[in-house]
């Protein structure tokens, strides 16, 4: 079970490095929407199973995935700034999960949105790169504003 972890963790965080490279984030999309999941170590109070909604770093991992109930969706792109102020954002304030690149088990890491942005802010800082965002000022002013929300 150990060597799963250390599995998780490493595409999680080749995941992270790939997407802050490329500002391309590749989600399953239909014509319903995107693909979601459960959480395999989460729950909310009430007890019922958090969902999750998965994103990879590339489209052909995406499409490793394209099996069974998620046999009809295709690889979508989404920019990089768009993930972050819309997706992670939105999906804070919904209680939602992000999956990172999830393989064919459907198993995969589960972050916390606003503790992904972080980690995101973070790499791209340490490549030397920088996020033009529109909600915020700069990534400093998002960075910010979510250690203020996180400290709460």
């Amino acid at each position: 079970m150990l060597q799963d972890h250390i599995t998780v963790e490493n595409r999680h965080k080749d995941f992270i490095r790939k997407i802050t490279e490329t500002e391309t984030v590749y989600a399953l999309k239909d014509g319903k929407g995107y693909a979601t999941s459960y959480s395999n170590e989460s729950e909310y109070e009430d007890g019922e199973e958090v969902q999750i909604i998965c994103f990879w770093s590339d489209a052909a991992r995406a499409k490793s995935c394209i099996e069974n109930e998620w046999n009809h969706y295709e690889p979508s792109p989404i920019p990089l700034n768009e993930f972050v102020e819309n997706w992670c954002l939105g999906m804070n304030i919904d209680g939602l999960l992000v999956g990172t690149n999830f393989d064919s088990n459907l198993f995969g890491y589960e972050a916390e949105p606003l503790e992904l942005i972080l980690d995101i802010i973070e790499e791209l800082r340490s490549s030397g790169k920088s996020l033009e965002l529109r909600k915020f000022e700069n990534m400093e002013d998002l960075e910010k504003q979510i250690r203020a929300v996180l400290e709460d």
